[in-house]
């Protein structure tokens, strides 16, 4: 429940008022902007809301249950305010929003209308739009785990237990040559064996894509030197020279968290689990019943 402060109350309630809105953005990353439709910047709640930014909110209907109703921001790119570039690499995805109605000549009297975080977000023609949602809208998110002979956990993570910053499980390198978006020569990988960093994960530690994480299909060394094969391409253009670092892969599988990890003991699936195939399967004079494991 919100309370109106009774010096906005008294303002809304006189037949010209002076309010608009302002929007405090939160990224991921710790970074603070604030921008306001007024036509000067305003500053409240240690946050400096910067005009001439050219957000606009859209009309957005409020719910009092858990549904994840959404609204709508849009605005223009601006080198002071929010760039395309940083769009493109993700920057603002899951950003948390608040929404606030403030009185431009006392900025004392506000109101937090709602909070939120960024979701798809839409560029054309030099703007774009960003869908605004509920906090709520994480309740339709599907969460637990399901029967699989693969692990799911991720490597490195507190469930699998291997330390991925170990110098035996990444690497370092930088870009010798582009063939394409996702297909890369690289330089720095030479001690890793064939294969090594297959369904790893690529981040680049510099260049229009620093800080940016990709999963990586495949890595091969030839004797041209050393291939990675990126799933996806990077939200921006890959230039030559970009360092980035290496996470060794796990294709999910038992006999490669026992064999190349050896960490077995923390495999988080269900290795010798019957396929759908066993169940209607029947005993016969050929097949061998001996009580071993179905898969490895």
């Amino acid at each position: 429940m919100r309370t109106i402060s009774d010096g906005l109350a008294d303002h809304l309630a006189t037949p010209v008022t002076t309010v608009c809105h302002a929007w405090r953005v939160t990224r991921r990353d710790g970074t603070v902007l604030g921008f306001t439709e007024h036509d000067r910047d305003l500053t409240f709640a240690g946050t400096t809301f910067r005009a001439a930014s050219g957000f606009q909110a859209s009309d957005a209907e409020a719910a009092a249950d858990l549904s994840s109703v959404s609204g709508e921001v849009a605005g223009a790119f601006s080198a002071d305010a929010i760039g395309e570039d940083d769009l493109a690499a993700g920057r603002y995805d899951g950003a948390r929003v608040e929404l606030f109605l403030v009185n431009w000549q006392d900025v004392d009297q506000r109101l937090l209308l709602r909070v939120g975080e960024i979701g798809e977000v839409t560029r054309a023609g030099g703007a774009f739009r960003a869908e605004l949602r509920r906090l709520t809208h994480a309740l339709d998110r599907v969460s637990g785990r399901i029967y699989g002979h693969g692990c799911d956990a991720d490597f490195g993570d507190p469930r699998c237990g291997m330390n991925a910053d170990a110098p035996a499980w990444r690497g370092e390198g930088s870009v010798t040559t582009i063939r394409d978006a996702t297909h890369l020569k690289v330089a720095g990988l030479g001690d890793f064996s064939d294969r090594f960093f297959r369904y790893g994960v690529l981040t680049f530690t510099g260049g229009a894509n620093d800080g940016a994480a990709l999963d990586v299909a495949d890595h091969r060394r030839t004797e041209a030197g050393v291939d990675v094969t990126l799933w996806l391409p990077p939200p921006l253009a890959i230039a030559e020279g970009d360092p980035f670092r290496i996470v060794a892969g796990c294709d999910k599988r038992f006999s490669t968290c026992r064999q190349k990890f050896a960490n077995a003991l923390n495999f988080r699936g269900f290795p010798h689990m019957p396929g759908s195939d066993f169940t209607y399967g029947y005993a016969d004079g050929e097949t061998v019943h001996d009580g071993r494991p179905l898969h490895d």
